[in-house]
């Protein structure tokens, strides 16, 4: 044996680390362990842990995101130590680089024999563990049939789990965080009301929150601010949940959670309309069809809160794919649009937009929330929904915060209003009074 085969010995981590090198065409910034316990890479930071041969058989057979997002799903990659540092360090080396030479056929076929003795001849089982968590999808998608079923995948996972990574106030959706504010359920307060004060509420008013989720909004505009609410859900667990917490709160009088899809909404009109979070599940191809529902069923004068995330706008919008890893095992169907495109189908339908607040930052901070409580009772969580579940809660949110973080996504605040034929729109001279509120 040579000296320096002493001194470098071929090892599965030295091979993987060469193979990953000649496909992205930079050394991978990471630590990485393969199955057989060696090693090789930088020292210092967080280790990508390889820890079965079968993660090279699922990038093989679905080359890219989704195929090492079935082996993380899996349990066959990991990543030890700080994930935020471990996507930091890959996301630069793969996706925000612009002179990252990307994986061509040729480079990936040149790479096929070298996985394939690396993987060896084991057969993947039949069902990989965790594909019981990847969406299924049947009928046209942004059905009303699809759409139930879409919500119900994503948010019929337990009540328990969610209380779990979104603490008592059950928002799911980004706080509002202030100079003095670092506790989730103050920010999350704030948050609601926020929403409640740019929609000018007052007491014996009609709300309707579109997809209410767990029912936080409404039980709080009721109880601070005197209305008449009516949420509408999906989600029959988010439903059941919501119902329990207006009845232990003795709101049955005033505030009604329904099952039902916006569209089939007709006991218009309302004086303020909500919706948070909700309009990414409509799909590009429906938004119109959303935001003309939306201005029916708002009275002259009534106000709409539209809060939702945008994705920054592309030189050739017909290139826009969703996410691969989202949409199959998170988000089905869900679609990002620029705000631009969101602003101006709000106006087609007839709606006047007064107000944007981007809250990105705010977004990127409350994910991180969430992750630090899903990781703080990582073994309750597993117990709960089964591990692959919670790797893919803790995968999706903490990519998200970094994407927020990064700019590469945002999300907005719309107010919208159902503009009087005699222009009296109803609003404050200064449209951003309710800022003073919160400053």
């Amino acid at each position: 044996m040579s000296i320096n085969a002493e001194v470098c010995p071929v090892t599965v981590a030295s091979r993987l680390s060469t193979l990953i090198e000649q496909l992205l065409g930079s050394p991978l910034p990471l630590r990485l362990r393969a199955w057989d316990g060696s090693e090789a890479g930088p020292t210092g930071g967080p280790v990508l842990v390889v820890r079965h041969r079968r993660a090279l058989r699922r990038t093989l057979f679905r080359p890219g995101e989704l195929g090492l997002a079935r082996a993380w799903v899996a349990g066959d990659l990991d990543v030890e130590g700080d994930l935020y540092q471990a996507l930091t360090a890959l996301a630069g080396l793969v996706w925000d680089r612009p002179d990252a030479a990307p994986v061509t056929r040729s480079r990936m076929a040149a790479a096929v024999p070298e996985l394939l003795a690396l993987s060896g001849p084991l057969p993947l089982p039949v069902r990989p563990p965790g594909e019981e968590n990847r969406r299924r999808r049947t009928g046209p998608a942004h059905s009303q049939r699809r759409d139930r079923s879409a919500i119900s995948h994503h948010y019929d996972v337990g009540n328990e789990f969610y209380e779990l990574v979104l603490g008592p106030s059950m928002v799911y959706s980004c706080a509002v965080w202030g100079p003095e504010t670092d506790d989730l359920q103050d920010a999350q307060t704030a948050k609601l009301d926020l929403i409640c004060r740019k929609l000018g509420l007052r007491e014996g008013q009609r709300l309707l929150d579109v997809g209410c989720g767990w029912g936080s909004l409404v039980l709080h505009a009721a109880q601070r601010y005197g209305v008449r609410a009516v949420g509408v859900t999906l989600s029959t667990e988010q439903a059941e949940y919501a119902r329990e917490r207006v009845a232990k709160e003795d709101l049955t009088d005033r505030v009604e959670i329904r099952v039902q899809d916006y569209r089939r909404v007709t006991d218009g009109p309302f004086d303020a309309v909500a919706s948070v979070g909700m309009a990414e599940h409509v799909g590009d191809a429906r938004y119109q069809e959303y935001a003309d529902r939306l201005f029916r069923l708002l009275r002259p004068g009534g106000r709409l809160l539209n809060h939702q995330i945008a994705r920054r706008p592309m030189a050739d919008e017909s290139r826009y794919r969703v996410d691969p890893f989202i949409d199959a095992y998170v988000f089905p169907d869900g679609e990002l649009a620029p705000v631009g495109r969101t602003v101006g189908l709000l106006e087609r339908a007839g709606l006047e937009v007064r107000d944007m607040e981007s809250l990105r930052e705010h977004y990127a901070l409350t994910l991180r929330h969430w992750v630090r409580r899903l990781e703080q009772e990582w073994e309750r969580a597993v117990r709960l929904v089964g591990p692959a579940r919670a790797r893919i809660w803790r995968l999706y949110m903490a990519a998200s915060a970094l994407q927020f973080e990064r700019g590469r996504i945002g999300v907005n605040q719309l107010l919208a209003v159902r503009t009087p034929d005699d222009g009296r729109a109803e609003l404050p001279l200064r449209p951003r009074a309710w800022v003073e509120l919160t400053s």
